[in-house]
């Protein structure tokens, strides 16, 4: 089946029955927090990898992983709809379910021309564990696929695989996100979709981009950085450059990396670590909120689990979900606001047409067994210094 026809063969939808968990408006609270995704509960052990999506039509879409266990567990793709904010949400959906096989590694981008919601995942035989795929003993190997959706989220296309163009025959490890990809705005590139992936081989970790530059009908490999870097998420600057940031599974010194292309992702500067962006080894989102173009002031969004590792450790505790505030493009943070204290790990965030954000993030008491959503306003972030 040819990609550009794959949306025409969606398979249906389950019946979309709202539990309604909140009243009232998008911007009735300061802070509202609820859990989407429940350990134990919904015929899965545990959830993991968000990926948090508001479409053109202001719908947002809350994707995850449904394990039985571990990384190489049976795994299932699962999405939630909510058309109202997050107030209300319909049951989860299983967008993807193959057997025992491993599923999963969400990360999608709308096309603001089309309208089409194009979503980039990997899948993998669940008898190749992780530690195999990692350093290239495992029977098969990574796959990256793509379905997509041109109703909004509703229903889906079934996935097609696209390993052949996006991924190197020396690359072991492979994984699509997770989180969210961009749409570029500007330049000899404009209208360019863009993935964030991560990949290993012989050398050790890296990160890349894949890209669609025909509204994703064909998508291709971008460049690389290597270095220790791997799960990865990009923005667009205000001057075109794009700005890829890292987690840093090795040489990170609790630190994230930072690299940027000139041009459009086919290369990427040398791998810095950013002093002011701490984390456990663990991946993290980063977000464009406004453009002063368009909204008074430039301002970058950022979450993840901000705990540095202690002196003499090479990884810190994942806790202290925590959202910054950037006004000049990523060089400095100076506002941070912690969502939830305890143990956290993977997130997402997303802008709601009122101009509210939203944090799709992993969380809970004891561990992190939820997926937790969470919304506020700027003006609750800044503590009222910054007003939408």
């Amino acid at each position: 089946m040819k990609l550009e026809n794959i949306c025409c063969s969606r398979f249906r939808a389950a019946a979309a029955v709202l539990i309604v968990f909140l009243s009232g408006s998008a911007s009735a609270a300061p802070l509202m927090q609820k859990n989407l995704f429940v350990q134990g509960r919904g015929g899965y052990n545990n959830y993991r990898i968000p990926a948090l999506l508001t479409t053109q039509a202001g719908t947002l879409l809350a994707f995850c992983e449904g394990r039985e266990g571990g990384d190489s567990s049976d795994i299932d793709l699962l999405v939630r709809r909510s058309e109202d904010g997050g107030n209300t949400w319909t049951p989860k959906q299983v967008m993807w379910n193959e057997g025992r096989n491993v599923c999963g590694n969400p990360c999608p981008v709308q096309d603001r021309d089309t309208g089409i919601i194009w979503l980039l995942l990997t899948w993998n035989d669940s008898t190749d564990s992780g530690r195999k795929l990692h350093d290239g003993t495992s029977k098969d190997t990574r796959r990256v696929y793509v379905c997509c959706s041109d109703d909004d989220g509703r229903t889906w296309s079934n996935p097609i695989e696209i390993t052949a163009t996006t991924k190197k025959k020396d690359w072991w490890w492979y994984a699509t996100g997770p989180g969210v990809g961009i749409q570029l705005r500007q330049g000899p590139h404009k209208g360019r979709l863009v993935i964030p992936c991560d990949h290993t081989n012989k050398n050790g970790h890296g990160s890349h981009i894949i890209y669609s530059d025909d509204h994703g009908k064909n998508w291709k490999l971008g460049g690389t950085v290597t270095g220790g870097c791997n799960e990865c998420q990009v923005v667009e600057l205000a001057d075109g450059t794009l700005m890829l940031n890292m987690r840093m599974q090795e040489n990170g010194q609790g630190k994230r990396g930072i690299a940027t292309s000139q041009d459009g992702g086919q290369t990427w500067s040398e791998l810095k670590l950013d002093p002011i962006l701490i984390e456990p080894v663990c991946q993290a989102s980063f977000l464009r909120y406004t453009l002063a173009s368009a909204n008074g002031k430039n301002r970058l969004l950022f979450s993840n689990p901000a705990s540095a590792p202690s002196p003499g450790q090479s990884r810190g505790d994942r806790v202290n979900m925590t959202v910054r505030l950037s006004y000049d493009e990523g060089k400095t943070w100076p506002i941070s606001k912690r969502l939830h204290d305890g143990p956290s790990a993977y997130s997402c965030l997303s802008v709601l047409p009122d101009g509210n954000i939203c944090c799709l993030y992993e969380g809970g008491k004891t561990r992190y067994g939820e997926i937790v959503f969470a919304r506020f306003s700027l003006e609750w972030l800044t503590d009222g210094k910054d007003h939408w």
